[in-house]
């Protein structure tokens, strides 16, 4: 059966109607929250189970359990989507392993001005300057006290960021108050540094700076959730190298890679109709396609210098099963999607899980954690025992 979503309503939105993406997005979010919220009772019982039907797939090989968490495929919903934690109860009726929600801040904030939400078709991307809009940490408490006692059958992940007001040096102490108030609420925590729509964020990932905030997040962690840093994909292979450490220092869970780029360079999108201006001059952060080989450079490179030691969660440009596949077998444990899933719909979810298992067979392999650095290992082998610095030209 055709998607009907890739062959009727996709066009009908981005093309046709030229829905602005950000009241499209406000208008999804406001409509899973309902189901979410309703679930138990019809009718959104009966489309919850037809969500359930139709997009999950449960299969043993795609479990895995990770950093004390069980999640029954590695496909999750990406930080930015769900910002404030409002439909945390749907996520996985819509197929997904697990769900990150934020990026949120101790501080409420409007974010940047609009418009800030691009789409990128030519290039199957997005551009975004969003900045951090939520309700604050405060807020996010609350509303997960509320459902604190809802079945929940996947992971449910919290992305920390720092509020806009918050001086840089003072940038601990805003983190720690975010994490002291959600940290009875998530089951995985992240240490967002890395968006590049909030000043001097990226500066964060110098290591003093990083090591501080970590230091006092892993001092409050006394229920040990676990911890991931997400780093840039513009960072040096050096500066990787020294987060790599800094996730020793601080025994945290793993990393995230990658964020958004701030690149501009092979893209076929030239201006942006919105604005008028080039794509050059428009400040903000690329995902999707675009951003596809890079992060997958990051996680092999993560992956060999840690020989695998350090969990990967992989994110950036990922649309099919192959492209989740070349995360994997790069060294991700777990992928994330956002705005491929925009594009591809949400039949996507259940497309790259039953081409996982294809590949699974096709390779050999009982699981999908036997796949894990599988084409990083063959890399390592061809290259000897120090490829460290040779996995691809991307100065900053």
């Amino acid at each position: 059966m055709d998607d009907i979503y890739q062959v009727l309503v996709r066009p009908l939105l981005f093309s046709v109607v030229k829905a602005d993406p950000e009241w499209l997005h406000r208008q999804t979010i406001r409509s899973l929250s309902w189901l979410g919220n309703t679930c138990h009772r019809p009718p959104a019982i009966w489309v919850n189970r037809y969500l359930k039907q139709s997009l999950c797939l449960f299969d043993r090989r795609l479990e895995q359990t990770l950093f004390g968490l069980d999640f029954p495929n590695p496909v999750g919903l990406a930080a930015g989507f769900d910002k404030d934690g409002v439909a945390i109860p749907i996520w996985s009726s819509l197929g997904f392993g697990f769900a990150e929600v934020g990026t949120v801040t101790s501080h409420p904030q409007p974010g940047n001005l609009p418009p800030r939400l691009f789409r990128l078709p030519l290039d199957k991307g997005a551009l975004n300057r969003m900045g951090f809009n939520n309700c604050g940490s405060t807020a996010m408490a609350e509303r997960l006290e509320q459902i604190k006692h809802e079945f929940r059958s996947i992971p449910i992940g919290i992305n920390l960021g720092k509020s806009k007001v918050t001086p840089l040096e003072e940038a601990a102490k805003d983190y720690l108050n975010s994490f002291r108030l959600l940290k009875n609420y998530g089951d995985y925590f992240v240490v967002n540094v890395s968006s590049p729509n909030t000043p001097g964020l990226r500066s964060l990932q110098d290591s003093a700076m990083l090591g501080s905030i970590l230091d006092a997040l892993q001092q409050e962690n006394d229920s040990h959730r676990p911890i991931f840093v997400k780093i840039a994909p513009d960072l040096s292979w050096d500066a990787i190298s020294d987060i790599i450490s800094l996730t020793k220092t601080y025994q945290l869970a793993g990393i995230i890679a990658t964020n958004t780029t701030i690149r501009r360079d092979g893209l076929k999108t030239q201006m942006i109709a919105q604005t008028g201006k080039s794509l050059q001059e428009e400040a903000g952060g690329i995902s999707g396609e675009p951003l596809r080989d890079r992060s997958s450079e990051v996680i092999r490179f993560i992956w060999q210098q840690t020989q695998g030691k350090v969990p990967i969660i992989g994110v950036g440009g990922i649309f099919t099963p192959e492209d989740a596949w070349e995360k994997i077998t790069a060294g991700a444990c777990l992928i994330q999607v956002y705005t491929g899933w925009l594009y591809e719909g949400p039949l996507m979810v259940r497309r790259i899980l039953e081409g996982l298992l294809s590949l699974l067979k096709q390779n050999g392999l009982n699981s999908i954690s036997e796949a894990v650095g599988l084409k990083a290992k063959s890399l390592k082998r061809e290259q000897g025992e120090s490829p460290s610095l040779k996995l691809g030209d991307f100065p900053c």
